[in-house]
């Protein structure tokens, strides 16, 4: 594996995100898998990359598995489809499919599951003399499994088991595929409140997402964490006329992953060495909580960390709908800063949308990245089928 292939998989697409920025103080939060972050679907795309709090829909199972009993439908699936990093590379994308059933016919609670596969594309790789040897086809794959119930009138809770697994591997002993297992915890509160003459409705969630083991891609020997983060996010719905509607939304979140600390000057190699060998020493349990206070230059950097986004959905007859949103991501953080349109189309049976993304931040590979999702109301398509 020669040495650009080997940074290339080994910061999972981190080297991209980065801008030219001081190294002194450019201090992402490295982690494995960073795809599992990514948004999938083209509603929560169009929306500045959100839905913690987001009206309920057929693709709540990545944002908050919680809204799920409050879909209006009783089963439904969605695929979704993004080329990601096309103004880099032509063959790197990312597939996505969920889907949702209540179960029995109190609509108190459900099933949902997921399946995401991220295709890093193909790699040529070379031998110990600079010839070609083969092809490889990196890839990261999950499934969710989820339950979510309503624990009260305004109130839903969910919890997703998912499976991980990352295989770089090159055919030769120097990568392995990766396994790990995580879950999520979420929530979500929806409630309608009295504003002037009119109904409007408010919705909370949370969901911390992606707690669990490490991974490796080399049989053990090193380890990283999985993207575990906290996700905040409130939503509000106005019914501005007969028909139409106009939902405000607004999302922050961070990782909880530790901080790497900084080199300091004049250390030396076995210094250095030691501060990263400490750094792969912490668990990922105990590293939920040592993010919270870890950053290197305290307070100011830790607020540095939380990202946030803002969306706004305009929606006439409950069918056609357009959208947009902003995303910020601190510029020493990863300096994703992006704003993104949408639309969307609904029927009876089926819904289909569409996202693009348009960055504020220079040199940023997400730019002109475009989401495609469709989605089909179980019910909805056995009353055209009778």
């Amino acid at each position: 594996m020669n040495k650009t292939t080997r940074a290339f998989l080994c910061s999972c697409l981190l080297v991209m995100w980065s801008s030219l920025l001081p190294a002194q103080e450019y201090n992402p939060i490295p982690v494995a898998m960073p795809s599992l972050l990514f948004a999938p679907d083209a509603r929560g795309g169009g929306m500045g990359d959100m839905g913690a709090a987001t009206m309920p829909d057929l693709y709540s199972q990545h944002w908050n598995a919680a809204k799920y009993p409050f879909v209006s439908s009783q089963a439904g699936v969605a695929l979704s489809y993004t080329p990601w990093l096309s103004k880099l590379v032509s063959d790197i994308h990312l597939l996505y499919a969920s889907g949702f059933w209540k179960l029995g016919g109190d609509n108190l609670d459900a099933l949902s599951a997921s399946l995401r596969y991220f295709s890093l594309g193909s790699i040529d790789i070379a031998d110990m003399n600079g010839d070609f040897w083969q092809t490889v086809s990196p890839h990261e794959f999950a499934l969710d499994l989820a339950y979510s119930r309503r624990l009260s009138e305004t109130f839903a809770g969910a919890v997703t088991l998912r499976y991980i697994r990352a295989d770089y591997s090159t055919g030769s002993d120097e990568t392995t595929p990766g396994n790990a297992v995580a879950a999520d915890i979420a929530g979500y509160n929806e409630s309608y409140l009295s504003l002037g003459h009119s109904e409007v409705l408010l919705g909370l969630g949370f969901n911390l997402s992606n707690i669990g083991t490490k991974i490796s891609y080399d049989g053990g020997t090193n380890s990283y964490f999985l993207p575990a983060n906290v996700r905040l996010g409130a939503s509000l719905g106005y019914p501005v006329a007969k028909d139409h509607t106009l939902s405000l939304s607004v999302d922050i979140n961070k990782l909880l992953v530790p901080t790497p600390q900084l080199a300091v000057e004049g250390e030396t190699a076995e210094e250095a060495q030691q501060r990263i060998d400490d750094y792969q020493a912490i668990s990922s349990f105990s590293g939920l909580f040592k993010s919270l206070g870890d950053a290197p230059r305290g307070l100011e950097e830790e607020l540095q960390e939380i990202m946030w986004s803002v969306g706004m959905e305009y929606t006439y007859l409950n069918q056609f709908s357009v959208r947009t949103g902003y995303y910020h991501e601190n510029e020493y953080k990863g300096n994703r800063r992006y704003f993104t349109f949408g639309a969307g189309f609904r029927m009876k049976s089926f819904q289909v949308d569409a996202a693009y993304l348009i960055s504020t931040a220079q040199s940023n590979p997400l730019d002109q990245t475009l989401r495609l999702s469709l989605g089909f109301d179980i019910e909805g398509i056995r009353n055209i089928i009778r």
